[in-house]
């Protein structure tokens, strides 16, 4: 009997057709499927690549502490989030009146400021920016941002001074470069200013900054002390020596002290020479500051001179740039008592003969007249109050058996470079570095060629050379 034939059989062309459709709709569906899942991925990846790039700022202060809140304006010094700040008439304000991005902001009152006590490691060009209001229903005030690059031993105004008078936060930017650290300061600095809210400090790297944020610190970047400088710069006559801040110069190291610049000779101790310009607005009522100390900007493994290192030397801590021509800020004087602005000088000149020539330019300046100024010292061999002596500081330091200075004068005004001609008044002494010096500075006086002889510097350079061969000629009557 034949077999019969399944149900399955006389249907199974048809169901192979389903069979097939459905493996294909299957196919085409995991496809579409899987081919949308791999964007997907593809996209999230790439924007968080994209944000991966974006540099967390170099610092950022919110002024919230999770302390007891500072009430007094008493000075004082607390730890944010940022690390430690000293606030001086200052505090850190919850109150509704203070306007805040948060729960809480800086508010400093006239006369007040706050400090960072610590340094921010920066190799370039950074921007920062800052949100002020004034508080409450108070008037506000100009205010000031200061920095320092030299771990808080002077600090230097940012720009210029913002006016503050608006009860919402505004935000203002600054723009700072340096090769080394910078710590900042925010000032509030009229004392009948009115109370001032602070929030959000934040700094970056420049997107413009002409160095890359991984550079190293040597002396790329760095000034030669050969650019067009404007007026009142302190060599704008002329860097006599080409000094640079490389640390391949250590004998010849340019540095910049802000209010004189200098070229420091790691060899001696000291400086090979010192420039500084003296107007009206550099003598003002500020008292002598005496804080001897040594210099934070010295590199990094070169000998360091301490406040300490002329003691029974027989020798006084002699200022190339003095302190009383620097008596308008705090921060000026105080930036003349580093000890790379020393020389070891016999203590009857530093204290008779030399300082009668000081008082005598400071009389020209107030008579109406400003001067620009290098001094320098040569030599081996200095007699002190104790005897001659050629080192001192364990032979760190050496005593020089010379000391000259010369000083350009011109009346008070502007373009000092074009004012300064074959009849400007050049007062150029040349003294011994001897105890028995005479009192009287112009028993000392020579021309500024015969310092060049003995120096092997080129002074006065910037002026036109038709100019500049007349007047190192001159001797002054001394009058």
């Amino acid at each position: 009997m034949p077999k019969k034939k399944s149900k399955s059989s006389n249907s199974s062309p048809f169901v192979i057709i389903l069979a097939v459709v459905a493996v294909l709709v299957t196919y085409c569906t995991r496809k579409f499927t899987s081919e949308k899942e791999k964007d997907i991925p593809k996209k999230t990846a790439h924007k968080k690549t994209s944000t991966a790039k974006k540099k967390p700022p170099l610092l950022y202060e919110d002024f919230e502490t999770d302390g007891p809140v500072k009430e007094n304006y008493n000075t004082e010094t607390i730890t944010l989030s940022s690390g430690s700040w000293t606030l001086k008439d200052a505090v850190i304000g919850a109150k509704d009146e203070d306007h805040k991005q948060g729960s809480q902001a800086l508010r400093i009152r006239g006369g007040g400021s706050a400090t960072m006590n610590f340094d921010v490691n920066v190799s370039g060009t950074v921007t920062v920016t800052l949100k002020h209001a004034a508080y409450g229903t108070d008037a506000g005030g100009n205010w000031e941002l200061w920095a320092s690059v030299n771990k808080g031993q002077r600090f230097l105004q940012v720009g210029n001074a913002v006016k503050t008078s608006s009860p919402t936060l505004q935000t203002s930017t600054f723009t700072i470069s340096t090769e080394k650290t910078v710590r900042l300061q925010i000032r509030n600095p009229d004392k009948d200013n009115g109370r001032i809210n602070f929030d959000a400090l934040t700094v970056v790297f420049s997107s413009n900054a002409t160095t890359s944020p991984d550079a190293g610190s040597g002396s790329k970047g760095a000034s030669t002390g050969n650019e067009v400088a404007g007026d009142n710069d302190n060599i704008l006559l002329g860097n006599p020596s080409n000094a640079q801040a490389a640390l391949v110069m250590p004998d010849n190291y340019l540095m910049d002290k802000g209010y004189y610049k200098l070229s420091y000779n790691r060899e001696r101790g000291g400086p090979n020479w010192v420039s500084w310009h003296v107007g009206s607005d550099d003598l003002g009522p500020m008292s002598r500051a005496n804080d001897f100390r040594p210099d934070a900007d010295m590199p990094d493994n070169w000998y360091q001179v301490t406040q300490s290192s002329y003691i029974g030397s027989g020798f006084d801590r002699g200022h190339n740039c003095p302190s009383g021509d620097r008596t308008f800020s705090r921060d000026a004087n105080e930036a003349t008592f580093l000890m790379t602005n020393m020389i070891p000088q016999a203590p009857m000149h530093n204290q008779h003969l030399w300082a009668n020539l000081e008082n005598y330019t400071r009389s020209l300046v107030k008579d109406g007249n400003e001067v620009y100024i290098i001094m320098g010292s040569y030599g081996s061999g200095g007699m002190g109050s104790k005897g001659l002596r050629k080192k001192i500081d364990r032979d760190n330091i050496t005593v020089p058996d010379h000391i000259w200075k010369v000083i350009v004068v011109i009346p008070e005004g502007n373009n000092d470079l074009k004012r300064i001609n074959k009849n400007t008044r050049i007062i150029a002494v040349n003294t011994p570095n001897k105890n028995d010096v005479s009192p009287k500075w112009n028993a000392y006086l020579t021309s500024v060629d015969e310092i060049e002889k003995a120096t092997n510097l080129k002074l006065l350079s910037k002026l036109p050379e038709s100019v500049r061969a007349e007047l190192v000629k001159k001797i002054d009557s001394g009058d």
